[in-house]
């Protein structure tokens, strides 16, 4: 009996290092390969600080983030927009945005809605460490039904596997 708990112990331990280790570096490919830089598509980047309370100052950062095969773990590159939105949500407690996690069309429809779920909550995650409130953030899971683009090849499903912010206004 205490043979399999220091079994389950070492196993837990070797799981969590493996998820650490591959959360940092490169971004991995579905090879195995490393490309050595995140894909994230910067829609134009605010070199700037967030300041004041216009929604121009968020205007320019990134808004999608991309993922890596079967990972729900936020990229790197990703990281500074991230935290430039959640300090532009803590300056302004009305405002309200919507995180919305994709799969790509590899595995079940529920394990999609799941992973894609996973995604957006790891993304709310790092904006309410970062300042955000949980109540300014919904997250929902479209899981592989809204590609962004159509197609059956690694780089199709690259840009499927994301979560896009949203804000909206109510």
């Amino acid at each position: 009996m205490r043979a399999s708990n220091v079994t389950k112990a070492a196993a837990l331990a070797l799981s969590v290092a493996w998820v650490a280790g591959c959360s940092t570096g490169g971004s991995s490919t579905e090879g195995g390969a490393t490309s050595g830089t995140d894909t994230g598509t910067t829609q134009g980047v605010n070199q700037g600080s967030v300041s004041g309370s216009s929604m121009d100052s968020v205007a320019n950062l990134q808004t999608v983030f991309y993922f890596d095969f079967d990972k729900s773990v936020v990229k790197a590159g990703g990281f500074a927009d991230l935290e430039k939105h959640a300090a532009y949500l803590a300056a302004n407690p009305s405002v309200q945005v919507v995180l919305e996690g994709h799969a790509d069309e590899r595995g079940t429809r529920e394990y999609n809605i799941a992973l894609g779920e996973r995604r957006a909550k790891a993304v709310s995650r790092f904006m309410q460490v970062n300042g955000a409130s949980a109540s300014q953030i919904e997250t929902v899971s479209f899981g592989e039904e809204k590609p962004a683009i159509l197609g059956h090849s690694e780089s199709s499903w690259s840009q499927n596997r994301r979560v896009e912010l949203k804000y909206v206004s109510r």
